[in-house]
């Protein structure tokens, strides 16, 4: 069974604190929808860090006495836009807003969604075309 102490009411409450600041919300946004019938959807990369300590300053003599108390808490939130799902007709694509691909590992996995989109286009275009 858990001891009562203030140390463990502040970690709790602290902890409270933390899970309102990052909940899936901040991560994957609510839908924006723009009058020509575009929907975005923000996605965001959330980093948190969370510390805290504390000693009870009791009486040896009496443990039973109400000790003084000294606690730190400390806690950080980093949320930083990484990009947005654009959904148009049916058709869903991702705009990037982090710093450009700077690796060319990094620009062929962001040129994959366009060259699967043309080949794919280009096959239905060809299976449309009638023979002669």
């Amino acid at each position: 069974m858990e001891k009562k102490n203030p140390l463990n009411e502040v970690l709790q409450e602290s902890m409270a604190k933390v899970r309102e600041m990052v909940d899936t919300n901040t991560i994957v946004g609510q839908p924006i929808q723009t009058p020509d019938g575009v929907t975005l959807i923000p996605i965001s990369r959330v980093s948190f860090g969370f510390g805290g300590g504390g000693t009870a300053f009791g009486n040896k003599k009496e443990p039973a006495a109400d000790p003084n108390l000294g606690t730190a808490m400390g806690a950080g939130v980093k949320v930083e836009p990484v990009s947005f799902l654009i959904i148009k007709d049916g058709t869903v694509r991702v705009l990037p807003v982090a710093v450009p691909a700077v690796t060319t590992v990094d620009r062929i996995v962001e040129m994959v969604p366009d060259v699967v989109d043309k080949v794919s286009g280009f096959i239905k275009k060809k299976t449309e075309e009638p023979e002669i």
